[in-house]
């Protein structure tokens, strides 16, 4: 039931900086990459997810 709950909550991670020209280069690679800014900031996190699990192994999770 609880894992249920995992999959339907909407999760938020506010990010906050000063790099223009960083902001600017994000959103031209998504745009490029057919993403939103958004989506193509979760598409770069679960790859260094996968990275980091295929040279570290699987972070288990547990659901509290």
């Amino acid at each position: 039931m609880r894992g249920d709950f995992m999959k339907k909550r909407k999760w938020h991670i506010g990010i906050r900086h000063e790099d223009g020209v960083l902001h600017h280069k994000l959103h031209y690679i998504a745009k490029y990459e057919g993403r939103s800014a958004n989506a193509h900031i979760l598409y770069l996190i679960r790859r260094d997810i996968e990275k980091f699990e295929e040279k570290h192994g699987t972070i288990d999770y547990k659901d509290e």
